[in-house]
């Protein structure tokens, strides 16, 4: 499906504030790639997708040095410098979700969280992983299952954040 366009560009301003150009990034539910599009060869890129269809329909291989056929849940790495999480965390079950990101918290220099607020949505093209288990995700819902971020964009149904600290 990809992710939402609302605010990619305060995204991708704050990733190239933050950090040098050079530096590794795992992009999360790669999708179709729109993270490595916007980004270029800004950094060194690796993606995860767990739908196979998406690897092949929007030939990941050759827009990251490696693609990881796995749900991330089962995907173990040692460090990225930025990890991207766009339109993920929302399609997993609450605790699913935050064993991710606590696992990630360690592994990376800071991590690009996007998520859409009260938003219902089933499966798509027959892709089962398009499921929101997290349709009622709030701002405040977020803060509470997901603390120590901050938001660097935010509109009334989708927001960026990153880590606090």
């Amino acid at each position: 499906m990809g992710s939402f366009d609302k605010g990619k560009e305060e995204a991708v301003r704050w990733i190239k504030e933050n950090f040098e150009k050079g530096g590794e990034c795992l992009d999360v539910g790669a999708c179709n790639g729109k993270w490595r599009d916007l980004l270029g060869d800004y950094f060194i890129m690796d993606a995860v997708e767990i739908w196979p269809l998406n690897i092949h329909k929007y030939e990941l291989m050759k827009k990251y040095r490696m693609v990881f056929g796995s749900d991330i849940k089962f995907y173990k790495y040692v460090y990225y410098d930025l990890i991207i999480f766009g339109d993920v965390l929302e399609h997993m079950t609450v605790e699913d979700a935050q064993a991710v990101v606590d696992y990630a918290r360690d592994r990376c220099d800071n991590m690009l969280i996007a998520v859409p607020f009260l938003y219902e949505q089933g499966a798509k093209n027959g892709n089962p992983y398009e499921i929101h288990l997290q349709a009622d995700l709030t701002p405040e819902l977020f803060n509470e299952r997901f603390p120590g971020f901050k938001p660097i964009y935010m509109s009334e149904d989708y927001a960026y954040y990153v880590k606090a600290d």
